[in-house]
């Protein structure tokens, strides 16, 4: 299974926008996340299309939540960026391998079986709450780099 690191990214940035009082250049977002501000424009580009965010350019431009962070689930980030969040590969074989395509209806099975309860999850978490347990972490900067346990610095 692969790491979905655009999710990840997407969801550090919408943690810190929800608790910034001001709009975050690509450029502070980055540093937070440790990667470059084109990868961080690609990423929320995504969810400006999705109208989760808006962005300004300008001295005071920036990203900001498009919404209430409470009306922003997890769900919605994760149809925003488009991406399973699980994937696995399989052996390649002859196509006249019947082993190999009774593995991918096995797998495939299970792999959508598997993206429903994790969307599911994600429809019952907001972005208000993930700033709330960012908070408890000691997160209350967000113009300072800080990462959730767990995530990967991008």
């Amino acid at each position: 299974m692969k790491h979905n690191g655009k999710l990840a990214l997407a969801l550090h940035s919408l943690g810190h926008l929800a608790l910034s009082q001001t709009p975050m250049t690509s450029e502070a977002i980055a540093a937070q996340n440790q990667t470059h501000p084109v990868v961080v424009r690609r990423v929320l580009g995504r969810l400006r299309a999705a109208g989760l965010l808006q962005s300004e350019k300008g001295h005071a431009g920036g990203w900001r939540l498009a919404r209430p962070a409470a009306q922003i689930s997890v769900a919605d980030v994760y149809a925003a960026i488009d991406e399973p969040f699980l994937s696995l590969q399989l052996p390649k074989a002859p196509p006249e391998c019947g082993i190999v395509a009774a593995m991918q209806t096995l797998v495939s099975a299970a792999m959508t079986e598997a993206e429903a309860v994790l969307h599911s999850h994600f429809a019952r978490q907001s972005i208000a709450d993930l700033a709330q347990a960012m908070q408890g972490h000691g997160h209350a900067a967000p113009e300072k780099p800080a990462f959730l346990p767990g995530d990967s610095p991008l």
